[in-house]
């Protein structure tokens, strides 16, 4: 401390020049002692990290849009059949190889469903014994510009410094209008945003439709919860499971014009439990191939229609023919920035598909992106006798399903100082 001292007091004796130089090397000094008390292992995790990102950040992202291709291995998955989706898929790529270019085929949002009421009656014969859900899943399937209701603009705006430009990862989790705790829940535990100490920032967006007109009318409350907040994304369609893919479709959209350098994007539900912490740890620890080309979950590896009517995930055999590719459980799956402009254009070649997750995994296998499958992505929770130990969440990344006072309780429990395991 003593010689600190007699350097100030020399330095108040020296001319303008000859201080600035001075503080220069006393600058570079302190830095030089400080690098030195730094454990080798932490400089060597952080310049990892900062590599990994800023050379993402730094990529050109080609415009995909009018350059979509579809792999050989989705085309041989999913067979040539009559069922009306398979039909539609086939036409689409008959399209694409002459040439055509799939964005040219957007409907008008005001009128896609009746031009689509038209289609139906001459392409489906048995349109009118499918479930009414079904049926207005189908009439609305070519509409893919759903108007905004609840926009957040500035959710990845650049701050004034360098470090704060950067978003390291987007939380868009599914809600519905009603589920106001949920998304309280949420915000106080595993989804508040906030700034790593390595300047990488992170998101939150919940991403709703529009009551259906039997439900009461909550667009005052959630407007109120937009200001307050600043987390609300609503778009102008009603708020059914079967729409999920169309939601998709609308974050996508968003996250391209809004949030174009997220270096990764969690899709989950909002009755999801996050570990935050090992979430960012598992991706700051990815190896550099992996950091642009990720769609990781829990993986279901072999899957197939439900063909029961009295299921939500019911699948007619005219409407679809064939298994589901490999793809990662819809409760929670982390996939890369990089992809969505690819994963976006290629969303308008595949014909939207009722069940969102599979549909996902159709596009990325499209694309020529296998999921990954990580044991901490538990989609279907985990063993019963598990479930009230603490130290069982300690290492996982997600489990599906919790109430919002679960949510809290597991969020407190695994970030106390006096959890030991």
């Amino acid at each position: 401390m003593a010689q600190v001292t007699a350097l100030l007091i020399y330095l108040k004796s020296m001319t303008r020049v000859q201080t600035f130089i001075a503080m220069v090397l006393f600058a570079s000094l302190f830095l030089i002692f400080f690098l030195m008390t730094v454990p080798v292992d932490t400089i060597h995790s952080l310049r990892s990290v900062r590599t990994q990102f800023s050379k993402q950040k730094d990529i050109t992202r080609k415009d995909h849009l009018h350059n979509v291709s579809v792999s050989a291995g989705f085309r041989q998955a999913i067979p040539e059949s009559r069922a009306y989706w398979n039909r539609l898929l086939y036409s689409s790529l008959v399209n694409l190889d002459k040439g055509g270019n799939p964005f040219n085929r957007r409907s008008n949002w005001s009128n896609c469903r009746m031009t689509n009421q038209e289609f139906l009656q001459i392409n489906m014969h048995d349109f009118n014994s499918y479930p009414a859900r079904f049926r207005d899943f189908l009439e609305g399937m070519n509409c893919r510009t759903a108007p905004i209701l609840i926009d957040q603009p500035n959710k990845c705006a650049f701050g004034k410094r360098e470090t704060e430009s950067h978003t390291l990862l987007l939380f868009a989790i599914k809600s519905s209008p009603r589920n106001f705790e949920r998304r309280q829940a949420v915000r106080e535990t595993w989804g508040q945003e906030m700034v790593y100490p390595n300047g990488l920032k992170v998101r939150m967006v919940f991403l709703l439709g529009s009551s259906p007109p039997q439900d009461p009318d909550l667009s005052p409350l959630l407007s109120f919860e937009a200001k307050h907040y600043g987390d609300i994304l609503q778009w102008d369609f009603h708020e059914t499971f079967l729409n999920l893919t169309l939601k998709m479709n609308m974050l996508l959209d968003w996250t391209l014009k809004n949030c174009p350098h997220v270096s990764f994007v969690f899709s989950g539900d909002d009755d999801v439990f996050v570990n935050t912490p090992a979430l960012v740890r598992y991706i700051e620890s990815l190896e550099a191939s992996k950091v642009s080309s990720l769609y990781a979950g829990h993986v279901i590896s072999v899957g197939s229609p439900l063909r029961d009517s009295k299921s939500k995930y019911y699948i007619p055999m005219s409407f679809y023919d064939g298994p589901y590719p490999p793809y990662a459980g819809g409760g929670g799956y982390l996939m890369s920035g990089a992809l969505l402009e690819s994963l976006y254009s290629v969303l308008h070649v595949i014909p939207f598909f009722p069940i969102d997750d599979a549909y996902i995994g159709m596009c990325f296998m499209a694309l020529g992106i296998s999921p990954e499958a990580h044991s901490g992505f538990q989609t279907f929770d985990i063993r019963a006798e598990d479930r009230e130990d603490l130290c069982a969440y300690k290492n996982l990344i997600l489990v599906h399903q919790r109430s919002p006072q679960e949510i809290k309780n597991l969020w407190k429990g695994i970030n106390s100082s006096l959890l030991a395991c």
